[in-house]
C-alpha cells in the first residue's frame, strides 16, 4: 500500500493510494476532483443521483469488501450520525457504517472525517483504526474561518436594515473563527466588542483595536448592540443577556449544535436568532472542498509540513 508517493514542484502526488469516499455534500465534489488530479485510486459511494461523470474515480457499492485494500476511508464533514448513518446528499440509498465495514479496513488505514460522534469513535477504537477529525486541526479551522465569516456577514446583511459599517457588534470568543470574524467586521467599519475569558485574550483584543470585555459582563454590554456573533458552543447568550438586547438586535450563532444561545427565549422576545454551523459548505462549497482536500493529502501522506496546494 502507498506504493508510490511523489512530490513535484511542491504538489503532492497520491499515485497508488487506495481511497474510498462515502457520502457527503457539494464539498465532496471538489474533494473528488482534487484527489483524482493527484492521481489517487479513488472509489466513490453515494453519488448515483448525479449525472456528472467523475474522470479518474470509480463508483462502488457500499459493502465491507470495498474497504479491504483501502488506505483511507473519507467520510463527510459530520462523519456519521448516532446510528451510523452517513449523510449523503446525492443518493436516495441509505449508507450506514457498520462494524463489518470498519473491521474490513486494513489496520494501517485511516478513517477521516470533519468531526466524529461517539458512534464513529467507538467503532474505530474497537478495531484500532486511526480516526482523524479534520476540523480539530488548527490549519483547517483557520482556513474555514474565512468562508464562515463571509457567510455570517451575508446573514447579518439579510437580517438587518442597517449597514455593517457603523454598526455595534459583539463577537463572543477570540478563537480561530472569532479572530477572523472580529477582524472582518472591523475592516468594514463596525464598532467591535469582543467577549473573552482569559487575561491574555483581553490583552490581544485590546492590541488589535477591539473593545474587549470579560464574559461575566456580557449582559451589561448587550444594551446597545445591533449584532452578536457567537463562536462558543456552550450556553453563553442566556435569557438574562437576551433580556438586555434592543429589539433590533440579531444573533448569529456560529457554534456547533446546539449552539450557545437560548433560542426559545429569543423567539419569545422577538429577537432574531439564527444557528448557523457549517457555513463553509453552504456559502462556499468549492473553497471548503479545497480546504478539506489539501488537509486530506497531508493526513494521508503523514506530512504536516506539506503545504503545496493551499486554498
Amino acid at each position: 500500500m502507498l506504493c508510490e508517493v511523489c512530490r513535484e514542484e511542491g504538489a503532492a502526488i497520491l499515485t497508488g493510494v487506495q481511497i474510498v469516499l462515502a457520502g457527503g455534500d457539494a464539498r465532496q465534489l471538489e474533494v473528488i476532483r482534487q484527489l483524482t488530479e493527484k492521481d489517487a485510486s479513488l472509489t466513490i459511494v453515494g453519488f448515483d443521483r448525479l449525472d456528472t461523470s467523475f474522470s479518474g474515480a470509480a463508483k462502488g457499492e457500499w459493502l465491507p469488501e470495498l474497504l479491504i485494500e483501502a488506505d483511507a476511508l473519507i467520510l463527510p464533514a459530520v462523519g456519521t450520525d448516532d446510528e451510523g448513518i452517513i449523510p449523503a446528499l446525492f443518493t436516495d440509498a441509505e449508507l450506514r457504517l457498520t462494524d463489518a465495514h470498519v473491521a474490513a479496513l486494513p489496520k494501517a488505514s485511516k478513517v477521516i472525517s470533519g468531526m466524529a460522534k461517539p458512534y464513529l469513535r467507538k467503532l474505530c477504537e474497537k478495531h484500532r483504526i486511526e480516526l482523524v477529525e479534520l476540523f480539530e486541526r488548527d490549519d483547517v479551522a483557520i482556513y474555514n474561518s474565512i468562508p464562515t465569516a463571509e457567510g455570517a456577514l451575508m446573514m447579518a446583511i439579510q437580517n438587518t436594515d442597517i449597514t455593517i459599517h457603523g454598526s455595534n457588534c459583539i463577537v463572543l470568543g477570540l478563537g480561530r473563527t472569532g479572530f477572523t470574524m472580529a477582524r472582518t467586521l472591523q475592516a468594514l467599519g463596525a464598532k467591535v466588542k469582543v467577549g473573552v475569558r482569559r487575561d491574555e485574550m483581553f490583552a490581544r483584543a485590546f492590541e488589535m483595536g477591539f473593545e474587549p470585555f470579560y464574559m461575566s459582563d456580557l449582559a451589561r454590554q448587550a444594551g446597545n448592540i445591533d449584532l452578536i456573533f457567537n463562536t462558543i458552543p456552550t450556553m453563553i447568550i442566556t435569557a438574562q443577556v437576551i433580556a438586555q438586547l434592543p429589539q433590533r438586535a440579531c444573533i448569529i450563532d456560529l457554534a456547533s449544535k446546539p449552539g450557545g444561545t437560548d433560542f426559545r427565549f429569543a423567539e419569545k422576545r422577538g429577537i432574531k436568532a439564527h444557528l448557523a454551523p457549517g457555513l463553509p459548505g453552504i456559502v462556499a462549497p468549492k473553497t471548503a472542498g479545497r480546504i478539506i482536500a489539501n488537509s486530506l493529502t497531508q493526513v494521508i501522506l503523514g506530512d504536516n509540513r506539506l503545504r503545496g496546494n493551499q486554498p
